[in-house]
C-alpha cells in the first residue's frame, strides 16, 4: 500500500493549515464516493477493481491465450489516453525491456497508434514483415487519429498476410459497448470485442479490457492485479487523515495555494518511467484547465537528477 512522508514540508505548511483543511478533503471525497460534482457520469472507473472472475475476466483470459499461441508478436494501437496505464503495467511488472527473448507462446508486446512519426512506422513494418502477429486496437470512438491511421495499416498487413478470413481472427477491439466508428466497424467484420463502459474515460480504462488483455497476453495474473485494485479501493475508501490518499491530496492542495507550481514524480527504476508518463498524463488532462492546476513533470535518476531535478 501507499505510504506518505509530510515530515520535510513543515517549512512550506503550517500544522494548523493541514488541520484545518481536512474538511474540504472530507467533503471533495464524499462528492467524489456519492457522484454529486461534476463529472459524475464519469466515475465508472471507481466501480472496475473487482476481487471476483467475471464473465468479461474469462472471455479476456480466452482472446490473450489465442494471441499468445498464434503470435510471436501483439501490436496494441491507441492513443496515449488509452494505452499508456497498459504500458506502464507491463513495465513496472516486467521491466522496460520485457520483449527481449519474447516470442510466439510468450509474444513481444508493441504499441502503435501514438504518434505520426514516419520513421517509427517503417521501424515497425520492419520487425513485423517475417513475423506472426495479432492487433487490439484500443478507442472509446474510433475517431482519434493516430491510432485509426496505425490500426487501419496494420488491418491491411494482416490482410495481405494472412487473407481477409484470417486476419479477422487476429484483431481484438476494445471500444464503447454500443457507439462509435470502431464498434460499427466491430459490427460489420465480426471482430472479437470488449468494451469500455460509457462511464469511463479512456485515461482511467486500465482496469477494463484496455488494460486486462494486453496485460494478460504479457503473461500478468490480470486477477491478482484485480484482486489488488479492489483491496486498495477497500484501504483507500476510509475518511480520514489516516488514510494516505487524504495526506497527498491535503498537502498538494495546499503547497499549491501557497504557489508552489510544479509537482515532480521521480522514481530511481527505469521500469517506473512509462508509469511517471501515465501519472503526468492523467494529471495534466484532468487538472488542467482553467489555468488552474500543479504542472505535473516525471524525472527517473539518477539521469535527470543534475537537469530536472537540481531545477
Amino acid at each position: 500500500m501507499i505510504n506518505v512522508d509530510i515530515s520535510n514540508i513543515w517549512g512550506e505548511v503550517a500544522l494548523p493549515d493541514l488541520l484545518a483543511i481536512e474538511s474540504e478533503v472530507a467533503a471533495a471525497h464524499e462528492t467524489l464516493m456519492e457522484g454529486t460534482g461534476a463529472g459524475r457520469e464519469y466515475r465508472g472507473w471507481l466501480n472496475l477493481p473487482s476481487g471476483e472472475p467475471n464473465p468479461e475476466m474469462f472471455r479476456i483470459l480466452l482472446a490473450a491465450e489465442q494471441i499468445r499461441n498464434d503470435s510471436d508478436v501483439c501490436v496494441v494501437t491507441g492513443i496515449d489516453s488509452s494505452c499508456l496505464g497498459c504500458r506502464a503495467a507491463i513495465e513496472l511488472l516486467q521491466g522496460c525491456s520485457h520483449n527481449i527473448g519474447k516470442g510466439k507462446g510468450n509474444p513481444q508486446i508493441l504499441f502503435a497508434g501514438n504518434t505520426l512519426s514516419t520513421r517509427h512506422w517503417n521501424e515497425l513494418m520492419q520487425l513485423l514483415k517475417d513475423q506472426d502477429f495479432s492487433v487490439i486496437v484500443v478507442s472509446k470512438y474510433g475517431t482519434a487519429m493516430e491510432p485509426a491511421i496505425a490500426f487501419r495499416s496494420l488491418r491491411w498487413m494482416l490482410e495481405r498476410k494472412y487473407g481477409t478470413d484470417v486476419a479477422r481472427k487476429r484483431i481484438y477491439a476494445v471500444t464503447d459497448p454500443e457507439q462509435g466508428a470502431l464498434r460499427q466497424m466491430v459490427r460489420e467484420e465480426g471482430w472479437e470485442s470488449f468494451s469500455i463502459p460509457h462511464d469511463v474515460p479512456e485515461a482511467y480504462s486500465l482496469l477494463t479490457a484496455a488494460g486486462l488483455l494486453p496485460m494478460a497476453v504479457a503473461g500478468i495474473d490480470i486477477q491478482e492485479v484485480m484482486s489488488g485494485a479492489a483491496e486498495a479501493r477497500k484501504e483507500y475508501a476510509f475518511g480520514s487523515f489516516e488514510n494516505p490518499v487524504w495526506q497527498y491530496a491535503a498537502v498538494r492542495n495546499l503547497l499549491y495555494r501557497g504557489g508552489k507550481a510544479v509537482e515532480l514524480l521521480e522514481s530511481f527504476e527505469p521500469g517506473f518511467r512509462m508509469f511517471g508518463a501515465w501519472w503526468q498524463q492523467l494529471f495534466g488532462a484532468s487538472e488542467g484547465k482553467d489555468g488552474k492546476g500543479l504542472f505535473p513533470a516525471a524525472a527517473e535518476l539518477t539521469g535527470d537528477l543534475y537537469g530536472l531535478g537540481q531545477l
